[in-house]
């Protein structure tokens, strides 16, 4: 599934050539007082060592970056909320990099956060399979996190070392993982997992699912091994035959023992609670290169963190690119995300917009029945396995088209005039 085939669906879903059009003319004022399933995303972007396949915002460590840029942080929540009464929201999500480095910042950022917003859900982090000790956990928890995410990618060393991880480390590494989460419990544990990794097999990849739930995960995240271009991987992705098949071992292999599948890669254990920092109706976003998604627009902050700490320094928000949707175009993002989880409530899509779904797509929806992609049921679309793959294709081809271009733009420059995409 090629560009070319990403943009005919958008021109057919939003009625319009208009392609989406990114600006540096942003809001001055955040206006979410209106805001329904409101959450919030933290970005810390640093780490111990630059992994190559991560295609985030971060850089490496150092104490005195992480203190100016920390300070900045705050000043840009103080800047956002400013004006606006306290609200409540969903959930809040730490993400990276690395932010448990800056572990010693992390409460004074969620009280910062809790003088503007009631945090009605979860509070969750990224880890470091490196970083996690008993003493981290229970600092975590001691400090409000209810959810953790570790990015294990694989158990196998072969893999491993084709990502770039020190092969020394490995195995204590793990065993050090292990061992704290038998001490320290979190409401979830997410374990991420990366197939079709260069010189991983079938056996290997069934084998990390075993060792990830037998050793305290919740749930596992599953992602292609995929290639950005401004990556420096030393080894390419496989085939595309060989993604399909992993994929299908992946799906197959774990409705065999019993656990859900709760988006297209995602699979957890059943009645537990579910670890997703982007499946949210609506979200703000703090902090290097953050998106925050409205009902009516989008805003990603500069990548740049000596233009990100500048801006704040003078009361202004960091945003280096916006938009504002037209109506189709949000129903497109709308449905995106939730199409990634598997299901689309048609009473959520009717409160969200005013509209039924099956009136302003039910040609698409007939279609995509006929074709074996979706079942109907009286509340809700619910992809089936074909629906699943030709999801997880349109993912790729959307990462390769469309944020992997924006994120090597915003790399380069910090605020850039437009962006057309």
């Amino acid at each position: 599934m090629n560009k070319f085939l990403i943009k005919t669906m958008t021109t057919i879903l939003t009625r319009s050539f208009k392609p989406f059009i990114f600006t540096s003319k942003y809001h001055k004022v955040i206006d979410y007082d209106n805001e329904v399933n409101l959450g919030l995303y933290v970005h810390i972007p640093f780490c111990e060592k630059l992994c190559s396949f991560c295609p985030y915002c971060k850089m490496k460590y150092n104490k005195d970056s992480a203190e100016k840029y920390i300070n900045a942080l705050l000043k840009e929540i103080d800047l956002v909320t400013c004006n606006h009464a306290k609200k409540e929201v969903t959930s809040l999500y730490f993400g990276g990099g690395t932010p448990t480095l800056c572990v010693e910042y992390l409460e004074s950022i969620i009280n910062k956060l809790k003088e503007h917003f009631i945090i009605l859900g979860d509070i969750g982090v990224e880890l470091h399979p490196r970083d996690v000790s008993i003493e981290l956990l229970t600092k975590l928890k001691s400090i409000g996190f209810t959810m953790i995410s570790i990015g294990i990618q694989s158990f196998d060393i072969n893999s491993l070392t084709s990502l770039g991880r020190n092969k020394d480390e490995i195995e204590s590494m793990h065993k050090r993982v292990f061992e704290s989460l038998k001490e320290v419990k979190f409401n979830t544990v997410d374990m991420d997992l990366i197939f079709a990794i260069p010189k991983q097999t079938k056996e290997t990849l069934k084998k990390d699912i075993d060792i990830a739930f037998a050793n305290g995960a919740t749930q596992i995240s599953t992602y292609p091994f995929i290639d950005f271009t401004f990556a420096n991987n030393e080894y390419k992705p496989m085939n595309k035959k060989t993604k399909k098949e992993m994929l299908n071992m992946i799906v197959d292999y774990t409705k065999a023992n019993d656990l859900e599948r709760t988006s297209v890669w995602t699979f957890g254990k059943r009645n537990t609670t579910k670890y997703s920092s982007i499946t949210r109706d609506n979200y703000l976003g703090f902090g290097l290169s953050s998106v925050s998604l409205l009902k009516d627009s989008f805003k990603v902050n500069t990548f740049s963190l000596k233009e990100y700490i500048n801006r704040v320094e003078q009361n202004e928000l960091p945003t280096s690119l916006t938009i504002d949707f037209t109506r189709r175009q949000r129903m497109v993002y709308y449905l995106f995300w939730k199409t990634y989880g598997t299901r689309i409530s048609k009473k959520e899509f009717l409160d969200f917009f005013g509209v039924s779904l099956k009136r302003m797509y039910g040609v698409e929806l007939f279609a995509a029945k006929v074709l074996g992609y979706i079942k109907e049921t009286k509340e809700e679309y619910v992809l089936t396995k074909k629906g699943a793959y030709i999801y997880h294709l349109i993912e790729q081809a959307y990462t390769t088209a469309y944020i992997d271009k924006m994120w090597h733009i915003l790399r380069l420059e910090a605020f850039p005039d437009k962006m057309k995409l």
